[in-house]
């Protein structure tokens, strides 16, 4: 259980606060509630559509937080009541989205919605109650890197200049409006701006985190177990349901886009320091990933393999991969970032932040995950007879 005399990063006390998170349900914000409750006194309205990923902090009543969490069923597209918790509550974490690039060209109209209209309201309220907001944003907001423009023989190419993203200087550089993929991005820099605006203006306590591929345990769903048979998740979860399924794993395009990956927890470790740091994270910017756990996806999806064979018992596949067009995979309109590094500057210094876990733990430690919670489930589809 948490004590209460916690200090923040300048030896202060830290007071216990209601927070109301929005989108607690989901794959952060399941591993944020369990941080808030184990180790800080802080008390959380949690409000999703849905809890199943934080049903074990809720039940039974008789867990030693169970009055410093409580959950609210909420569509905030359209309910009164988020005004109310958002006034009782000292900060608003808004964490709901939709953020998944499968949706980003099949349903452009419900991403700008889902990450540009819907938020509105959350960055209303929280200006004109007064109250502090930290709001989750996206890496993808930097678009495609000045490198990507670069004749691919370029010496350039290997200066980070042109390719390392900065908060506070990297342009955000998008496709053309028929590549529909970059609906999400634009949606999500659009709030960005006018958070900023409704600081520099109204006096708005903020801070804005930018995600660089956070990993781990829970993170979206597995087609037709626990989400829609038809659904296409993020690339953790597409792998992890091809091996599952011992299936090839499908590389986009070759799977030659580089990314960087950090472990779940060690990102929500920053968040914790967001809040209980407001004099120092307000007004800022962050950066939240892992440079040093690069990787190209073809790289991702061979070390999975290996990762997967070692924590299953199971050999890999003998073609362990398949090339896919993205057309295929994700639709008409489909365009992709060629690198993303995230400069870790700010962070570090506002913070003192750094990411501790390599590529390889936090893989092994989601797909230790993954095969104990649906590998028997996934082969009991499998088995199941069609119905004629």
């Amino acid at each position: 259980m948490a004590s209460a005399a916690r200090l923040d990063l300048d030896g202060n006390a830290i007071k216990p606060m209601t927070i109301c998170m929005i989108g607690a349900g989901g794959f952060i914000g399941s591993h944020l509630c369990e941080k808030l409750m184990a180790e800080t006194m802080h008390k959380v309205l949690a409000v999703d559509v849905y809890n199943d990923k934080i049903r074990h902090l809720l039940e039974p009543a008789a867990h030693p937080w169970s009055d410093r969490i409580q959950f609210h069923r909420i569509n905030i597209k359209h309910d009164s009541r988020l005004e109310g918790l958002i006034k009782m509550a000292d900060l608003t974490v808004n964490l709901a989205a939709i953020c998944t690039p499968a949706d980003y060209n099949t349903r452009p109209l419900d991403t700008i919605y889902s990450n540009f209209i819907d938020a509105l309201p959350v960055v209303k309220y929280c200006s004109e109650n007064n109250k502090r907001l930290i709001h989750f944003s996206t890496c993808e907001v930097y678009g495609k890197t000045i490198g990507s423009f670069l004749p691919k023989d370029s010496p350039l190419r290997q200066d980070p200049a042109y390719y390392l993203l900065k908060e506070d200087a990297s342009p955000c550089i998008f496709g053309s409006i028929e590549k529909q993929r970059w609906s999400y991005a634009c949606a999500k820099q659009l709030i960005e701006r006018l958070i900023y605006a409704e600081g520099a203006e109204n006096g708005l306590e903020f801070t804005i985190v930018r995600p660089f591929n956070w990993i781990g345990p829970r993170m979206d769903f597995i087609p037709g177990i626990d989400g829609p048979s038809e659904g296409v998740p993020r690339v953790l979860a597409c792998f992890s349901n091809n091996l599952l399924r011992r299936e090839p794993l499908k590389l986009v395009d070759g799977g030659q886009s580089q990314r960087t990956f950090v472990y779940i927890k060690d990102a929500i470790e920053a968040v914790l320091l967001m809040i209980d740091n407001p004099g120092r994270a307000n007004g800022h910017i962050f950066n939240v990933g892992n440079p040093n756990n690069e990787a190209t996806v073809k790289q991702l999806a061979e070390m999975m393999t290996e990762v997967y064979a070692k924590v299953s018992g199971e050999p890999s596949l003998e073609v362990p991969t398949v090339d896919v067009s993205s057309k295929e995979f994700y639709g008409e309109g489909y365009d992709d970032s060629d690198k993303r590094i995230p400069d870790m500057t700010i962070i570090n210094k506002q913070l003192g932040w750094n990411p501790k876990t390599s590529l390889w733990d936090l893989l092994e430690s989601t797909l230790t995950y993954q095969h104990r919670t649906y590998a028997e489930a996934i082969k009991q589809a499998i088995a199941k007879p069609v119905a004629s």
